[in-house]
């Protein structure tokens, strides 16, 4: 989920150790990672070996279709082990402290299948006594920084470990600032196809993360693979609003 130019080669020897594990474990897997299939399609294969997927589809429409194996933890700081959350962001220019502040300007989702994009801050809209416009739908959390750089939009939600890796490799994160955050949310969980004994895709993913050197663990910022109660993804789904193209 986390796959940029800037960090390619680091999934890649993550895979290599992951797919190696798997092989020892008798479990055929391919050789390189697959970066053509579209998430909901690969997500739903039936021989899905494994993926990676944002809590708000696998609540919304996959939690019976697949094996959860774990979640990933990045760090993510005031946040429990295996989960993170989202930073709202705005043009360093733009009036306003607070993300209700800004709660009638134009919002920027990256997709309303995205927890961080969207879910995360309607969750927090409705703790905090405010509505966010319908969002404008970008298709990207690039995207959406791209377009509050450009003052084409005023407000974002960004998946905290997205933010950290877009101020490494885009420059124009520093025309941004953040003015707040959103509760946390399990975090991008491994998965493979129905039917699979999870502990050994997990073992396989730990002593993968485990033999990472040091130079791949910090470009991925993967520290460990968490095994959370499903209970912890027991949120309430966000509503669907008219949205804008963006």
């Amino acid at each position: 989920m986390y796959d940029r130019p800037t960090n390619r080669a680091a999934h890649d020897a993550f895979w290599v150790l992951v797919r190696d594990n798997l092989r020892a474990s008798g479990i055929d897997t391919p050789d390189a990672l697959d970066r053509e299939t579209g998430y909901l399609t690969g997500w739903a294969r039936p021989d899905l070996v494994l993926g990676q997927i944002c809590n708000l589809p696998l609540r919304a429409k996959f939690l019976d279709k697949v094996t959860m194996i774990g979640a990933a933890d990045y760090g993510i700081p005031n946040c429990p082990a295996g989960h993170y959350n989202s930073v709202f962001v705005v043009h360093r220019d733009a009036e306003g402290d607070t993300p209700s502040d800004f709660a009638n300007a134009r919002f920027a989702a990256n997709s309303l299948t995205s927890h961080s994009g969207y879910g995360a801050p309607q969750a927090w809209a409705q703790l905090n006594d405010c509505t966010f416009r319908a969002p404008m739908m970008t298709g990207s959390h690039d995207r959406s920084v791209a377009m509050i750089a450009d003052r084409r939009a005023d407000i974002a939600a960004i998946d905290a470990q997205t933010w950290m890796l877009q101020q490494r490799d885009m420059p124009l994160t520093a025309d941004l600032r953040v003015v707040g955050v959103t509760g946390h949310a399990p975090c991008m969980t491994f998965i493979t196809r129905q039917g699979q004994d999870p502990a050994i895709y997990f073992a396989a993913i730990a002593a993968a993360i485990a033999g990472l050197g040091q130079v791949d663990q910090e470009s991925l910022g993967l520290t460990q693979i968490v095994s959370l109660p499903v209970a912890d993804y027991d949120l309430p789904m966000p509503p669907l609003p008219q949205t804008i193209n963006a």
